[in-house]
């Protein structure tokens, strides 16, 4: 039995997904990274899963094929992390030779997250996607929130402080900033923040994920902790309701 499905894009390392897992939803994390499909048996719990799939999510028809397999069943949320790389403007000083190399590679990136909004729009779900400070806010539309990790800091319990795969990197409870950008729609309800002290050193944790290599991308793109649980909390069913 399971109380519900969510849904992820962009997501390879289900980090956005494990509270609702673990509170029984049955999950699925898309992302081009996966291969074919598999479940993760470590996050099997208390009777809720993560599927991984890989899917091209740059291609509509993938979209379209995720919307159709998924109309008749129970979808109650839906998240997406769309590729940050042309978007953010942490990266403005590269804009100039990609613009050479592709007039549009901006409208293309821009064309990838809104797809996702009319995908969730059409599914009649509460979502939310998620981007750093981007050019989403100018070719598209303001973000409807903005928030720092370490202003969900305080939902990670208190035994849980350091981060189960990632310790070396990530600090305790999620105790930095990095401004985080969200567009939603559909009901979602932003979380009340409870927020923990940025404390000196914070910027180790920067200076550690500074490189290109897409396990470092991955781990710099990881969804905090405590904003997932927040996340969780706010918008998960009001009734025990499952779904066969």
């Amino acid at each position: 039995m399971s109380k519900g499905i969510v849904i992820s894009l962009y997501d390879f390392t289900g980090e956005a997904l494990k509270p609702w897992a673990e509170a029984g939803y049955t999950c699925y994390a898309f992302d081009i990274q996966h291969e074919g499909w598999r479940v993760a048996p470590e996050r099997k719990i208390c009777g809720g899963s993560i599927h991984y799939r890989h899917a091209d999510l740059h291609d509509q028809a993938t979209l379209n094929a995720i919307q159709s397999e998924f109309a008749d069943k129970p979808v109650v949320f839906g998240m997406a992390f769309p590729v940050c790389t042309d978007m953010a403007v942490s990266g403005a000083a590269h804009f100039k030779r990609k613009a050479e190399a592709n007039p549009f590679f901006q409208a293309d990136a821009v064309g990838h997250a809104t797809a996702v909004a009319r995908m969730f729009n059409g599914m009649a779900i509460p979502y939310f996607i998620e981007n750093p400070v981007s050019v989403l806010a100018t070719l598209w539309r303001k973000p409807d929130h903005r928030f720092h990790p370490y202003e969900y800091g305080g939902y990670i319990p208190d035994d849980q402080i350091e981060h189960p795969r990632w310790p070396e990197y990530i600090t305790p409870r999620d105790a930095y900033p990095k401004k985080t950008c969200l567009w939603t729609g559909g009901g979602f309800k932003m979380p009340t923040k409870v927020a923990v002290t940025v404390k000196q050193g914070y910027a180790k944790q920067h200076l550690k994920l500074g490189g290109k290599s897409q396990r470092t991308k991955d781990i710099r793109s990881a969804t905090p902790r405590g904003f997932a649980i927040a996340i969780y909390e706010a918008n998960r069913l009001p009734n025990i309701q499952e779904y066969i």
